[in-house]
């Protein structure tokens, strides 16, 4: 069965994370000077999903106050965009709440989370896919206290896939070569990785005994995401190709595909 979370449970991530925090305090309310001055998600980096795998991150949260920051009482959720009643797709609250805290001096601290997305719980479906909003509470030790509704944003991807084939092999210099190969995509509903359509993806070649790719032509994805395109075999080499990626896929590059040109 496909479970899904919603910000109904986010009461919930606030008891688990024994955060008191007065029932006046209100998203993006604080009181006193304490301030959440860095959110950092996945150490800066896209969190790509597939179908299957649950993909551990973290969330670094740092907070400030004169009197200092009263450790274990800061706490992240990541949640998508709110639905018109309120609730939000794909809560995702810490493995453990208590989290990691470096004290960076007397009023700063850095308290490090971490946390688990399943393909097949958090997102509610391929819609999901992009930006990503996490709350943020903290708590200080002269009973100051602030809640960033949107303290940072994360991207949550659709892994992606790509592969290519060019035949023949060997092949003589100068005579044509067909190059083909498939972009496909994670798929939230289905588990399965289906075509990436109507999607540019470039060709190429890096000659033998070089390093550095370069790009012979643009090739667009067929209704099933498959790519199939013509080229001269002028020298030895590799042919791949490259994926830019989009806001909700992210870049891939097919491993080089050797042709002996004789």
């Amino acid at each position: 069965m496909h479970h899904r979370t919603t910000m109904a449970g986010f009461a919930g991530a606030l008891a688990l994370s024994a955060v008191t925090v007065p029932a006046s305090a209100r998203a993006d309310d604080f009181s006193g000077d304490i301030r959440i001055t860095k959110v950092v998600v996945n150490g800066g980096k896209d969190i790509v999903l597939g179908t299957t795998a649950v993909k551990t991150f973290t969330i670094a949260v740092t907070a400030t106050d004169d009197s200092g920051i009263e450790v274990g009482k800061t706490a992240p959720v990541m949640w998508h965009t709110p639905l018109p009643n309120g609730d939000a797709y794909g809560l995702v609250m810490p493995h453990d709440t208590a989290g990691k805290c470096v004290r960076q001096s007397f009023t700063t601290t850095t308290c490090t989370y971490t946390l688990k997305i399943d393909p097949r719980i958090h997102p509610q479906d391929n819609t999901t896919a992009g930006t990503w909003t996490v709350r943020a509470l903290a708590l200080a030790n002269d009973g100051d206290y602030i809640t960033r509704d949107s303290a940072a944003r994360a991207k949550v991807l659709r892994a992606s896939r790509l592969t290519v084939d060019a035949s023949p092999e060997p092949v003589k210099k100068n005579r044509t070569i067909t190059v083909t190969g498939a972009l496909t995509r994670a798929n939230w509903v289905t588990y399965k990785y289906g075509g990436y359509t109507g999607q540019p993806v470039k060709l190429q070649f890096r000659k033998k005994g070089t390093s550095t790719y370069k790009t012979l032509r643009t090739v667009t994805t067929d209704g099933k995401g498959n790519l199939r395109t013509t080229t001269k075999a002028t020298a030895d080499g590799y042919f791949r190709y490259s994926f830019a990626g989009t806001a909700t896929t992210p870049a891939a590059a097919s491993a080089g595909d050797h042709v002996d040109v004789k």
